[in-house]
């Protein structure tokens, strides 16, 4: 059974690892995280993101290797993120795992970062097949109907912005810092996860998502509070913290009761799946998961989401969906190039 090394540097984190198929184990999974380098600037900023990718590709490389305790000549095929992302980031990713692949003799894997999200929740857990899966993050929310490894279909995606921008962007808003939505959701467990200003939700029957309408809903509420100075894009009560907690508290209900909404229509219309999972960066957030456990469980269905380490980009994941491109023989040939 072939052993796979992946390497993923689709945005701000630069990851490698190993995964062994014959036992389904991830022998190594090594990620840097750039957020230190982005924090000053409320959000990530693409040029300072593919030169730290330059800089610590190599030595995870390295690392994750070391810790699986294997070598190259041990690996069957490498796999790499090739779309979505920054094209900065995709570029080093993609040349360094050619360049690995051609000098080691390998097979190459070309693989699409959101199919490796919507197959994330397999790392850990058995989830029976056909499934709902949601995948949400700063940079995409999706809906997919997953029938097996590979085989999945598209339902639903956001027709503006991402779940996370909307946490990242309101978190900039009222100067709480870069990423927004472990702070949203800290603010919020202290409001003890009310909603105090009933943002809009949209239209109930629309399968789709939409999050551009809630960040302006939130932009003028603040700015009717005299809390927000458009013009400065300024918050004018930093030590306001009931605001802020009433702010992030009814932001976060907003957001799980359009997942759980549009959740709901999508089991209506695939009665057959037997499961639902989340996946990506917002899966790390408790309140939410919650809500979508309780949804299932109500629903007679289970929930699945992965570990933090493995809802955040990983490489990981890369190489689960690289293993079972193997199985099925889909390489690529060193033509491979970014949003192929």
């Amino acid at each position: 059974m072939p052993l796979i090394f992946a390497i993923e540097t689709s945005c701000d984190e630069t990851s490698a690892a190993v995964y062994y198929t014959k036992k389904r184990k991830v022998l190594s999974n090594v990620t840097y995280s750039q957020i230190d380098h982005h924090k000053q600037f409320g959000g990530v900023v693409p040029e300072i993101a593919s030169r730290s990718q330059l800089e610590k590709i190599t030595p995870i490389v390295q690392c994750a290797l070391k810790e699986a305790q294997v070598s190259l000549d041990d690996i069957d095929a490498i796999a790499v993120t090739k779309t979505p992302g920054l094209p900065g980031s995709l570029l080093v990713g993609v040349c360094f795992a050619k360049a690995l692949a051609f000098g080691a003799k390998k097979k190459l894997i070309g693989i699409n970062h959101l199919e490796a999200h919507a197959f994330s929740p397999l790392l850990e857990h058995n989830v029976p097949f056909p499934h709902l899966c949601l995948t949400a993050s700063g940079g995409h929310t999706s809906l997919y109907l997953v029938q097996g490894f590979g085989s999945y279909k598209f339902i639903a995606q956001t027709l503006d912005d991402a779940a996370g921008e909307a946490f990242d962007k309101v978190a900039k808003m009222m100067g709480l810092g870069y990423p927004g939505g472990p702070i949203i959701e800290h603010l919020a467990r202290e409001a003890e996860f009310k909603d105090f200003y009933n943002y809009p939700r949209g239209k109930k029957d629309r399968k789709d998502f939409s999050f551009s309408g809630l960040k302006t809903a939130v932009l003028y509420d603040l700015v009717k509070k005299n809390a927000y100075d458009m013009a400065k894009k300024q918050f004018l009560k930093p030590h306001n913290q009931t605001l802020k907690k009433e702010v992030a508290s009814s932001l976060l209900v907003c957001i799980a009761d359009i997942f759980t909404q549009k959740i709901k229509i999508a089991l209506k219309n695939y009665p057959q799946a037997k499961a639902v999972t989340m996946a990506g960066g917002v899966a790390c957030n408790k309140y939410i998961k919650q809500r979508l456990t309780q949804l299932c469980e109500r629903q007679g269905i289970q929930f699945f989401a992965p570990s933090p380490k493995y809802c955040t980009d990983n490489a990981a994941m890369i190489a689960l969906v690289g293993a079972y491109k193997f199985q099925q023989g889909k390489f690529d040939t060193f033509d491979l190039d970014i949003f192929e």
